[in-house]
């Protein structure tokens, strides 16, 4: 479905690979007995303004406390889930799938006796906000995160805190290699995007998921805290990551931004098609 994604700033959502994620997104064995903790750190409760450059929307959100990744998830994390190597051990996890994402949150939860976070059925995912187990992060605050109190695209010069296409290099770096947020978090600019728990735009691109904050092969333009891109759930690409999340709330079908009510209302469009819209099916 090619098409331009709807944020701010944002340029084309990827599309979709030629083929199914390798390793069998649904089927593949998930290991629960040698994994090593998650280095998490706390984020202070606080408001962050999100934009839809399509919908010529702005709004504010309070955000209450919460728990993120210090670094994206590692190769070796992901590797000591599902049994195989690392290649590069301290490299991102990257070429991974939404879906795949949310599995590693579930397992890792089990690891540590946690209630999952996500319910899963199929490709059908349902967040249960009150779990205290890990989760992805809602776009709200993964954007809230990344600008640690910062108000310009960029909490810091690039060439000090993000893997950028000006550092020529081919593939993600080991995380930690460049200089971190207020908040002590590395690469969240750079690197790879992140995969978010939302919906991009549903009337526009159905399932496809929110990821942020740009890849080592994006220019500056791409790597900024508002810019959002999306891809199907199964998508995947090798500048395409995750970062996880932690903190419950005491609501049903909505928290920190999102609300599976707003998913519906977004969902619907009545006119007709924008020049260059797909039907979608």
């Amino acid at each position: 479905m090619p098409a331009s994604s709807a944020g701010d700033g944002a340029g084309p959502a990827k599309a979709e690979p030629a083929t199914s994620e390798a390793a069998g997104d649904q089927d593949e064995t998930w290991h629960t007995a040698a994994m090593a903790d998650i280095e998490l750190t706390g984020i202070p409760g606080g408001t962050v303004t999100l934009h839809d450059a399509r919908r010529k929307d702005r709004w504010s959100i309070e955000l209450e406390p919460f728990e993120l990744g210090v670094f994206a998830v590692t190769q070796r994390e992901l590797a000591e889930l599902i049994g195989e190597p690392a290649p590069h051990p301290r490299r991102p996890a990257s070429d991974v799938s939404w879906l795949r994402a949310v599995r590693f949150c579930n397992a890792a939860s089990e690891w540590e006796g946690l209630d999952p976070a996500y319910g899963v059925d199929g490709e059908d995912v349902t967040w249960h906000v009150d779990a205290d187990g890990y989760r992805l992060p809602t776009e709200a605050e993964w954007e809230f995160a990344c600008r640690a109190g910062s108000v310009g695209p960029q909490y810091g010069p690039l060439t000090e805190i993000a893997w950028t296409s000006a550092d020529g290099v081919s593939s993600p770096q080991n995380v930690g290699g460049k200089h971190p947020n207020a908040y002590g978090l590395f690469d969240t600019l750079g690197n790879v995007w992140e995969w978010c728990w939302d919906l991009l735009d549903p009337a526009r691109y159905g399932e496809y998921r929110v990821f942020r904050g740009g890849g080592f092969a994006d220019d500056a333009w791409s790597v900024r805290a508002s810019t959002r891109r999306g891809g199907g759930p199964r998508m995947h690409h090798e500048d395409v990551g995750f970062r996880v999340a932690r903190g419950g709330f005491d609501a049903v079908d909505e928290a920190q931004g999102w609300s599976a009510a707003a998913d519906r209302e977004r969902a619907v469009f009545d006119g007709p098609l924008p020049s260059g819209w797909t039907p979608r099916e």
